[in-house]
C-alpha cells in the first residue's frame, strides 16, 4: 500500500509511469475512457496468448473456472456475492438487461433525473414506450447542490402511487457530482419502490459496498476508475429479481452437457467472444490494492480539487458542489463562461493536446477534469493556461 505525500507530483512518479499515453497528449478524461496500466495490460495480453494458442482448451476447460473465479473476486471488491453478480460489458449493456427484463404494466411509471447519462435515458424511454406507458419522469437537481436535502427532495417530489422504479446515477457521469445513494436507497426501501443505481463511474472512485445498499440493481463498467480493460462491467441483481432477469442474447449458458441451473448461468457463455477483459479485472484489483485505494482517492481527488480551485480563479465563478470528497472525488466539474461546447473542446486537443470533455448542461457551460495516476499539477496548469487563451478568443 501506497503511503505518499498527496501534493507532491515527483512521490507519484513510479505510478505514473505504469501508463503509456501518446506523446504530446494531456489526459483529462478517465470518467469517459479510462486506460489500463501496463500490469493490466499484460495480464490481458497473457490471457489472449492462452485463447489463442489452445482455443479448444480455452473455450471447452479453462473460461467457465476462470470467469467464475474472476466473478467472485469483483463481488468481494464491491461488497456483495458472487451469486448476485454477472458480467457485463459495461453499464449500458447492463442498464439494457434490467430495463428488458424489469416488469412494467399501464399506469406505472419510472423516474429519472436530469443528471443521468444520456444513453440511459434513451434505454428507459424505449422500455416506457415499448410497455405502453408515459415516457420517464425526470427529477431536476438543480446546481449548484447545497445540500443532500435538495437532491432527496427532486428525486421523491416526483415520486407518486405509480412510480415502480427510479433510476439514479451513483456518481453522474456529465456532472461528477457523487450522489448520496445510501439515503435514496434507505427511502426507497420505505416506499417500497425498487431502485436501480448506475455505478459506472463509483468502483474504486468511491468505496462501494452494494450489499449495505441494499438496492435492486446495479450497473458499473470496471474499465474507468479500476482501469480494467475495455469492455469489462458487471450487473447486480438482488436476489427477490433474479428470477426474473435473463440476458439480452440467449445461447447456451453452460457448455453442453451442463446445463443452467441459477439466474447467472445463464450469462457465462453467450456465445463465441474475447473474454479476456472479464478475465483480467483480478488484476486491475491488484493493482489498484497495491496502490491503495485510500491513497489513490486522496491523491486524485486533490488533483480534482487544485483543478476546480484554478478553475475558479481564472473564470470567477462560483462551485457546483460544496468542497468535500462526499460530493466529488477523482473527477470534477466546473462552470465556464457561456460559449459552445464542442468547438472549445476541439481547439484544447487540436491546439494544445488537452483531452477534457467541455459540456453543454441545464443551459449553461462546463468543463469536466477527470484525474488518475499518470496525471499531475502541470496537467491542470496547462490546462488553465490553455483555457485562459481559448475564452480570451471568444471560444
Amino acid at each position: 500500500m501506497t503511503s505518499l505525500p498527496i501534493d507532491d507530483d515527483m512521490a507519484w512518479l513510479p505510478w505514473k509511469s505504469q501508463w503509456r499515453l501518446k506523446d504530446g497528449t494531456i489526459y483529462l478524461n478517465h470518467g469517459s475512457f479510462g486506460p489500463s496500466p501496463e500490469p493490466v495490460r499484460d495480464a490481458r495480453r497473457q490471457w489472449i496468448d492462452r485463447m489463442d494458442h489452445q482455443p479448444m482448451e480455452f473455450f471447452v476447460l479453462t473460461i467457465e473456472p476462470a470467469l467464475v473465479e474472476a466473478l467472485g473476486r469483483l463481488a468481494d471488491f464491491v461488497g456483495t456475492s458472487r451469486d448476485n453478480l454477472v458480467f457485463a460489458e459495461n453499464a449500458t449493456f447492463a442498464m439494457n438487461v434490467v430495463a428488458d427484463s424489469f416488469p412494467l404494466k399501464s399506469g406505472d411509471e419510472v423516474v429519472l433525473t436530469n443528471h443521468e447519462y444520456g444513453a440511459v435515458k434513451r434505454i428507459w424511454e424505449r422500455r416506457c414506450k415499448r410497455a405502453g406507458i408515459d415516457a420517464p419522469q425526470s427529477a431536476h437537481i438543480p446546481l449548484p447542490i447545497e445540500s443532500e436535502e435538495q437532491v432527496l427532495d427532486a428525486i421523491f417530489g416526483v415520486v407518486t402511487k405509480n412510480t415502480r422504479l427510479i433510476v439514479v446515477s451513483h456518481v453522474t457521469s456529465a456532472t461528477a457530482i457523487i450522489l448520496p445513494v445510501d439515503r435514496i436507497c434507505e427511502k426507497v426501501r420505505e416506499l417500497g419502490v425498487a431502485v436501480c443505481i448506475d455505478g459506472p463511474h463509483a468502483p474504486a472512485q468511491v468505496p462501494l459496498d452494494i450489499d449495505h445498499l441494499d438496492c435492486d440493481f446495479y450497473t458499473a463498467s470496471s474499465h474507468k476508475w479500476l482501469s480494467a480493460p475495455f469492455g469489462s462491467g458487471f450487473l447486480y441483481v438482488n436476489p427477490k429479481h433474479q428470477k426474473n432477469i435473463e440476458p439480452l442474447n440467449l445461447s447456451w449458458g453452460r457448455l453442453p452437457p451442463t446445463e443452467p441451473t441459477v439466474w447467472s448461468d445463464e450469462f457465462l457463455w453467450s456465445g463465441t467472444r474475447d473474454p479476456s477483459p472479464y478475465l483480467t479485472i483480478p488484476a486491475a484489483i491488484d493493482f489498484m490494492e497495491e496502490v491503495g485505494l485510500e491513497a489513490f482517492r486522496s491523491r486524485t481527488h486533490y488533483l480534482a480539487q487544485y483543478a476546480c480551485h484554478r478553475l475558479h480563479e481564472l473564470t470567477g465563478m462560483e462551485p457546483v458542489v460544496p468542497d468535500k470528497t462526499k460530493w466529488y472525488g477523482s473527477m470534477a466539474l466546473a462552470e465556464i463562461p457561456d460559449g459552445e461546447a464542442l468547438p472549445l473542446q476541439i481547439a484544447l486537443r487540436e491546439k494544445f493536446g488537452i483531452e477534457t470533455p467541455i459540456i453543454d448542461f441545464a443551459d449553461k457551460r462546463f468543463i469536466r477534469v477527470s484525474c488518475h495516476l499518470y496525471n499531475d499539477k502541470s496537467d491542470v496548469d496547462q490546462l488553465i493556461d490553455a483555457l485562459h487563451l481559448l475564452l480570451m478568443d471568444g471560444k
